[in-house]
């Protein structure tokens, strides 16, 4: 296994993901892209990371708490810190038709937010071509 995570396959500045959330819209279960002329319910449908969690797969982040040791516990592995349980959970998420995005902080210095992500949904929403 790689020291390192692996480099993302989506980056978004700070100001580009606030523009991401914002372009979003969630009905029911299911997240998509706001279209022109479409009718949605800003108090209802509103995406902000939080609901954004909801359809990753694991997240890393400073905003939203993604609980690395319940999901390292819910892919049967172990480890002795909380940067070897995300790799393990990179590695075993990367492996699964998924995709790393990296937030980047508004902060110099600090930490960027990672998410993995279905690359379906990835596609859908428009972060892959």
């Amino acid at each position: 296994m790689n020291d390192q995570t692996p480099t993302p396959s989506i980056v978004l500045s700070a100001e580009q993901w606030q523009s991401f959330l914002s372009s979003l819209y969630e009905r029911g279960d299911k997240l998509d892209l706001r279209e022109e002329g479409g009718v949605y319910h800003p108090r209802k449908e509103a995406v902000d990371a939080y609901v954004f969690s909801g359809h990753a797969e694991a997240l890393l982040s400073s905003e939203v708490d993604g609980d690395v040791w319940g999901t390292l516990e819910d892919i049967e592995e172990t480890a002795e810190t909380e940067e070897e349980a995300w790799q393990k959970i990179v590695g075993f998420y990367l492996g699964r038709g998924c995709v790393l995005m990296e937030v980047q902080p508004e902060e110099v210095g600090e930490p960027a937010d990672q998410w993995l992500i279905s690359e379906p949904l990835a596609r859908r929403l428009g972060l892959l071509a």
